[in-house]
């Protein structure tokens, strides 16, 4: 048995005001408990609703460790369901995604389920009566997640039956959501470009941390968006600024400039970057967007939209979205040193392809398992994941900028180059850990 397990004390402990024990990240058994506690606890992204368009379309994934399918019902609502048949426990959806018609069919016995989950039939069913089967958990159907909630498009999930609720958990957090799906002239999002997967040898948590980090990107991404800007350099005066340049170049800011552009910190683990202005502040305007937004919105309120520019907001447990470029980030994790990271894109509906473009260069350019910019950030997560087994010194330091005010203080903005949201990130583990406790 873990020592960790079921010791809500011994876990709060291992979080201090500005550090964070090495075993929140490498030890395995504590790993074990995330996926009990900590992943039930909380709301999870499971997909987007237009990844299930159609009734019948399922999508799967999982929840923590919990294998799950998301699939559009015949009533039209988006339902998530525990991927597996009641009856021995095989996955009922094999596929990534799909379309299973009106029911789903176990491949095993050949049991079948509506969409919903309930059970609809059963072969040679005389060898069941009067057996108690009519009692049992089976003749219940596959377990249906309870608490989904389908925020503009963004299906969310808590496994628990007990917990916060929705919009008590995000909060003001959502507006980042709202501004990213406000960019659409028709205010709606479709995945859109594939996704991009990418197995990462290090904890989740460090690609939650990284996303909030912005003392890093002049440093750990000299060597490539380095190389590009300096290259740019050496253009000809009056050539045309290539759309990957623009993307390249804002990562080797100064100091000085991501301290200027803000962070703000929610409660419950959520923060964003880029509060005054961004790395995408300075992207070139697209023909005739803003007369499509004029149009959908007036001019007034499509100036408020397409001037908020945020960079990352990362929501608790394991997502990061950036609304000025329609892209989330899913960090999936597998064990206590390996996290699958999904990447999306997504297409504004009514907006003008080039949009879509931008969206899907910045996801090769920067998150591809080909990029240049994403093996910069792979090779200091796997050097943290193998360093943190040093002896001598168990604690992350999370220091920078640190006030003991800040333990009181709620929905705040603050300098840049503050460490408070991966501070807020990790106050916010230990409470949902042990919230169940």
């Amino acid at each position: 048995m873990s020592r960790y397990a079921g010791d809500a004390e011994a876990i709060r402990k291992l979080v201090r005001e500005a550090e964070v024990h090495r075993d929140v990240f490498v030890d395995e058994e504590l790993f074990q408990l995330e996926m009990e506690h900590l992943f039930a606890n909380t709301w999870v992204y499971v997909g987007h609703d237009s990844q299930v368009a159609n009734e019948g379309d399922f999508y799967t994934t999982t929840i923590g460790s919990q294998p799950v399918v998301m699939v559009r019902h015949t009533d039209g609502e988006v339902k998530v369901l525990l991927n597996r048949c009641p009856h021995k426990g095989v996955k009922i959806a094999g596929e990534t995604c799909g379309n299973t018609g009106k029911v789903f069919r176990c491949p095993y016995h050949a049991w079948r389920f509506r969409t919903d989950g309930s059970l609809l039939s059963l072969p040679w069913t005389q060898g069941y009566d009067d057996t108690g089967f009519k009692d049992s958990p089976a003749a219940k159907g596959m377990t249906r997640v309870k608490n989904v909630h389908n925020y503009r498009g963004f299906v969310f999930a808590r496994l628990n039956d007990e917990g916060p609720g929705f919009e008590e958990f995000f909060g003001d957090s959502l507006s980042s959501f709202d501004n990213m799906v406000d960019r659409s002239p028709a205010g709606k999002l479709q995945v859109a470009g594939g996704v991009l997967r990418y197995m990462h040898n290090c904890n989740w948590k460090m690609l939650v941390d990284n996303q909030t980090d912005t003392c890093h990107p002049m440093v750990a991404h000299e060597s490539s968006a380095g190389t590009a800007k300096a290259m740019w350099q050496k253009a000809p005066e009056g050539t045309p600024k290539p759309m990957a340049v623009e993307i390249f170049v804002p990562f080797m800011s100064p100091y000085e400039d991501f301290d200027k552009m803000g962070i703000r910190v929610w409660e419950n683990g959520h923060g964003h970057t880029g509060v005054h202005h961004s790395i995408h502040s300075d992207y070139s305007a697209i023909p005739g967007y803003f007369d499509q937004m004029t149009a959908a919105y007036g001019e007034e309120r499509a100036k408020a939209i397409l001037s908020e520019a945020r960079h990352n907001t990362v929501y608790f447990p394991n997502i990061m979205i950036k609304g000025p470029i329609q892209l989330l980030r899913l960090f999936k994790p597998i064990s206590a040193n390996r996290t699958l990271v999904e990447s999306w894109t997504f297409r504004l509906v009514d907006a003008p392809d080039l949009l879509l473009e931008r969206t899907l260069m910045y996801n090769r350019l920067i998150n591809a398992p080909t990029s240049v910019v994403g093996h910069d950030d792979l090779e200091m997560y796997e050097r943290a994941q193998e360093g943190l087994h040093a002896n001598g010194n168990e604690w992350v330091n999370m220091h920078r900028l640190f006030d003991p005010a800040e333990l009181t203080q709620k929905n705040v903005i603050t300098v840049g180059t503050n460490e408070w949201v991966m501070r807020n990130t990790y106050r916010a583990w230990a409470h949902y850990m042990t919230l169940d406790m």
